[in-house]
């Protein structure tokens, strides 16, 4: 719980439009991102799972 609380207080201090790379917000947030030849998935931290296809 304490891991969500600290990605909400750290999320309401950023800007809404990102403009260019964060380093630091990709290290919060992104636990890992796996290419394949047709798509990608991303994998948050919060367990979340999306594919995005190339």
């Amino acid at each position: 719980m304490n891991r969500i609380k600290e990605l909400q207080v750290f999320n309401s201090g950023q800007e809404t439009d990102i403009t260019e790379f964060d380093d630091a917000l990709v290290k919060k947030l992104i636990e890992k991102i796996t290419v394949f030849s047709d798509h990608f998935t991303v994998e948050f931290k919060s367990d979340i799972t999306i594919e995005i296809e190339a």
